[in-house]
């Protein structure tokens, strides 16, 4: 009795784990809507959204696989997406501010991070997670979508984006947890963000407003009044920093428009190679393994004794030779796989050299938007705490 109930609890715990992993992985299959929000929300209950730059993720350690793919091409996407991502959300209702921010940039009502798991053209794989300032993970899940050729036509077409499904999904999912919090909530998670912000900006006159418990947790232990001369410059500085940051997505949008034509043809046609490549390595398979049936077959017909005859003489010859035909066509098809694989490889290496970062100017200095562009904001967050101090004449933290 007690081995079947042992049984059945370790089934118990398979089955919930298992359902437990759901959540941490979608396939995007099919068209996908994106969901609106029906009426119009309170200001007071809009978020607003921080999309952070993705993470480029790795390349196949497989050298067939990363054929065509660079570091470069990477870089570029991990631009482009999140901002694909902030465009579509802003077209569902439900959110404030949606902006793109630099990585590690501190300070969102809620954020949302990603990671290029694979994008060869065929395949999009992205890890999103998303966390609100309270410290609360709203999800960590991995989309997964692939495309045909095809796609990229009809995506032309109607001037779209071929894995639309996918990022529709994404903002689904970040709608509907939005819309299962309470009105308090989203007022908690804002204020929670400002004094994050204060916190940040001045440790000594902010820090004990919030309480930050082990499992990263933020809470409000008591609010600063509205009236209070040093948080209403906290805001005011708050909203300069808004302001940088719409400059910055502004460049941002700047470089997804220039993208967008170059990125597109090098999807499209990298997929329609792709697809020639594997219809030409199943052909190859095909015709190697016939050839060998036909040689085996041959080599039986010699081991029964049966080809001792004229025509079974003649049947096994035929098989022989044909199967060793066969084969070398085989071979043959392998070597046109070559052909599509340097087209891959030049298309890569062509939109490598479109994708290569705009230059940009901020407040008077040139810089790449790649990299630079965090390195800029993080020395704008450092001026922002020396207007702080000098407005003030309290310190903040200038690391």
């Amino acid at each position: 009795m007690k081995s079947r109930f042992r049984l059945f609890m370790a089934l118990g715990l398979v089955l919930l784990s298992g359902c437990a992993s759901l959540g941490t992985q979608q396939k995007v299959k099919g068209t996908v809507p994106v969901n609106r929000s029906v009426a119009e929300i309170a200001e007071d209950q809009l978020l607003d959204v921080w999309i952070e730059v993705f993470a480029p993720g790795e390349l196949p350690a497989d050298a067939e696989d990363a054929s065509g793919l660079s570091m470069d091409i990477r870089e570029a996407e991990a631009r482009y997406m999140p901002e694909h991502l902030r465009d579509t959300m802003e077209k569902t209702g439900y959110w404030g501010a949606v902006r793109m921010v630099p990585r590690g940039t501190a300070g969102s009502e809620l954020l949302v991070q990603g990671t290029i798991l694979e994008s060869d053209g065929e395949q999009l794989r992205l890890r999103i997670t998303a966390q609100d300032a309270t410290g609360r993970q709203w999800f960590n899940t991995r989309y997964q979508a692939k495309v045909e050729a095809r796609a990229y036509q009809s995506a032309e077409r109607s001037k779209g984006e071929a894995f639309q499904s996918l990022y529709n999904t994404i903002a689904n999912d970040l709608s509907r947890y939005r819309n299962s919090l309470s009105a308090r909530d989203i007022v908690e998670i804002r204020r929670v963000a400002e004094l994050r912000f204060a916190a940040d900006l001045a440790p000594d006159a902010f820090a004990g407003y919030l309480q930050h418990s082990e499992d990263g947790r933020y809470t409000i232990t008591h609010l600063p009044s509205r009236d209070d001369p040093m948080y209403r410059r906290v805001q005011a500085i708050r909203e300069r920093d808004f302001m940088l940051l719409d400059t910055l997505n502004g460049h941002f949008d700047n470089f997804y428009r220039e993208m967008q034509t170059p990125y597109g043809d090098w999807r499209r046609t990298r997929s329609e190679e792709a697809a020639a490549l594997h219809k030409i390595e199943r052909d190859a398979l095909k015709r190697k393994l016939l050839g060998a049936a036909a040689i085996i077959g041959a080599i039986a017909i010699e081991a029964s004794g049966n080809g001792s005859g004229a025509t079974s003489g003649v049947l096994r010859d035929v098989m022989v030779m044909g199967g060793m035909y066969a084969i070398k066509t085989g071979f043959d098809k392998d070597s046109e796989t070559e052909i599509h694989r340097d087209a891959i490889e030049e298309l890569g290496e062509s939109f490598s050299s479109e994708a290569r970062p705009l230059v940009v100017e901020v407040e008077g200095e040139t810089h790449e938007l790649t990299g630079s562009a965090e390195v800029q904001y993080t020395r704008w967050r450092s001026l922002l705490k020396r207007i702080y101090a000098s407005e003030t004449g309290l310190p903040g933290s200038l690391n």
